[in-house]
């Protein structure tokens, strides 16, 4: 049973023939006026520019200060190995976590543009507190002697670092999504490439951070370098701001969450009906203002949600009825979770690549030629290349040719694409397990370009993977859980981060037999054995992969159906009465964001 709602028209228009509908955009996003945005002055790729702009100048900042991490707590806040790996993969989780709480404010409260404006803010503090840490007289460690408050401030810094990465990131890459309209096909392709350099300006800042900024670290400064992050920082929220009038906008509808709730709560107090033997007798509503979804048959327990009882409508307020739509979309969301657990094991491997890795090439030869030694933190930069040439190379080569081969518009599909990725990062981690090996039993000091490999195929997994979750959570989310998703995609990294120090906690306590010798992780890489520990990881995910693969191919993904109506607008065949002339009717207040 459908309901409409407002005048009956097809596809994006109010009459046939009607082109005048196609200079609007028919998304629900407004301008910053609060109106219905002109498809040829707003959104697309001359909006998305200015935010791949500012995630490049934020990857910039935060890999600036997450591969140099391990060397700081070593080197400077004179932390052992295994302290320092645990402090900063706990601080990995916490940054990679956040972004499920800054999501969800987005979503529901504050919008994307403002919180992204406000975690900068936030950022930008955290980045002052290191600089102060350490420039100022007096709070700068000396030699093995380290003030309280220089670690007080440097902790507090870089936990505020987390917290405005937690609204920072998912807010700014769905906005920046945002401005690609999934009903136009031309967009739609967009949106599908957008993620690739999305993913490219962002491995361009962490190329540049773990070698620009890292090489001031190292010949200049730790107190320099932090004052250039905040200057690009800064920089960055001029930029951001600049381009305000080409953006699309969302209005917040309030907490994500309660439709979700609402589906479960009516199936359970429904869970005793008889569920229609056609479909087309559940309910819909179609009051023109999102895209309704088709319905599918998993899940068909949240359906009995949707039965429209006598006096339907007078329970509705109490949460008695759902519509289809809401149902499909808590069913998108509970079918998120198994796929989410099977990635886990992706973000343990992932994790390794900015703790280990590096603390790898610090013991290896970093020579380039007589006069010059390669930080240890700029080894991060192969894996950011391999990076950076695996997505242009799938986006201009890659994926046209498999979607002239299959037909399909994806080519391959997101879920492959990640599962790609994943097989690569069990490659990786086994290959890392051989180097170290070779390494232990290397009587001279190995060349750091031993770890090119390792490194490289990271790189080409993240290449897949990545950037394949970052579509996969924000295209199957509910369009008003989008920056939650992107949360979602973080937190495997995060918890995956999580994971493995609980892992390398475990993998200690055991081989040492309680700390009674020297066990995997020692107080140096010499008495250590982290070639056992890659074995460990490298067995974790290639088990896991034959768990996601068969997750996976039973996943059925999103289908929407076309749109039968629209509220709130009022066609004048002289054109007239319109507010203004591409035919759009305010629907929001200015700046509604």
């Amino acid at each position: 049973m459908r309901k409409q709602q407002g005048l009956s028209g097809g596809g994006h228009g109010v009459g046939d023939g009607d082109g005048e509908w196609d200079k609007c955009v028919d998304d629900s996003s407004v301008d910053h006026r609060g109106r219905p945005p002109l498809r040829a002055a707003t959104g697309s790729w001359k909006a998305a520019m200015f935010i791949i702009l500012i995630e490049f100048s934020e990857r910039l900042s935060y890999f600036g200060i997450a591969t140099s991490l391990m060397i700081y707590l070593t080197k400077v806040l004179h932390q052992d190995m295994k302290v320092a790996a645990v402090n900063s993969q706990y601080w990995m989780s916490v940054t990679t976590l956040m972004p499920l709480l800054g999501g969800f404010v987005a979503d529901a409260y504050l919008g994307r543009f403002r919180t992204v404006l406000l975690s900068t803010v936030v950022y930008l503090l955290g980045l002052v507190l290191l600089a102060v840490a350490q420039l100022a007289p007096g709070l700068r460690p000396g030699g093995v002697s380290v003030p309280r408050v220089h670690e007080t401030l440097f902790f507090v810094g870089i936990y505020l670092v987390s917290v405005g990465t937690g609204g920072h990131k998912p807010a700014l890459e769905s906005f920046g999504a945002d401005q690609f309209d999934d009903g136009h096909a031309g967009e739609r392709l967009q949106k599908m490439s957008y993620f690739n350099w999305w993913n490219c300006a962002l491995c361009s800042g962490v190329l540049l951070g773990v070698t620009v900024v890292v090489y001031i670290q190292e010949r200049i400064g730790w107190g320099a370098a932090t004052v250039l992050l905040a200057a690009v920082m800064g920089c960055s929220l001029v930029v951001y701001l600049a381009g305000w009038r080409t953006y699309r906008y969302r209005v917040p509808q309030g907490s994500p969450l309660t439709p979700l709730l609402r589906v479960v709560v009516a199936a359970v107090m429904k869970r005793r009906l008889q569920l229609p033997a056609d479909a087309g007798e559940l309910y819909e509503e179609d009051d023109g203002k999102k895209r309704l979804l088709s319905h599918t048959d998993q899940l068909r327990f949240l359906d009995k949600a949707a039965i429209f009882e006598h006096g339907g409508e007078v329970w509705r307020g109490a949460w008695r009825l759902a519509t289809v739509t809401q149902v499909e979309e808590t069913k998108l969301v509970v079918s998120m979770v198994p796929i989410w657990v099977a990635t886990l094991p992706f973000g343990m491997a992932a994790a390794q690549v900015s703790t280990f890795f590096i603390k790898q090439g610090m013991a290896m030869d970093r020579h380039l030629g007589p006069h010059f030694v390669l930080p240890p933190a700029s080894i991060f930069a192969l894996a950011a290349i391999a990076m950076i040439a695996t997505v242009a190379l799938f986006d201009k080569v890659l994926e046209p040719c498999l979607r002239r081969a299959t037909g399909a518009e994806r080519g391959i599909s997101v879920l492959r694409r990640i599962g790609v990725g994943m097989a690569f990062a069990v490659v990786a981690m086994a290959v890392a397990a051989v180097v170290e090996r070779r390494r232990l039993d290397s009587k001279v000091t190995m060349s750091v370009f031993w770890l090119v490999p390792q490194f490289a195929l990271m790189g080409v997994g993240d290449g897949f993977a990545l950037v394949g979750l970052q579509e996969y959570f924000y295209d199957q989310m509910p369009e008003t859980m989008r920056s939650l998703g992107i949360g979602l995609y973080l937190s495997v990294i995060g918890a995956g981060s999580f994971l493995s120090s609980q892992l390398i906690a475990a993998a200690s306590r055991v081989s040492s037999h309680g700390g009674r010798r020297d066990g995997w992780f020692g107080k140096d890489l010499s008495r250590s054995r982290l070639d056992l520990f890659y074995w460990l990881l490298a067995g974790i995910s290639a088990a896991n992969l034959g768990f996601y693969v068969l997750v996976a191919t039973r996943y059925s993904y999103k289908q929407q159906t076309a749109k039968a109506g629209r509220v709130g607008v009022e066609k004048d065949v002289a054109g007239v009465n319109s507010p203004y002339n591409h035919k759009c009717v305010a629907q929001g207040s200015a700046f509604g964001v």
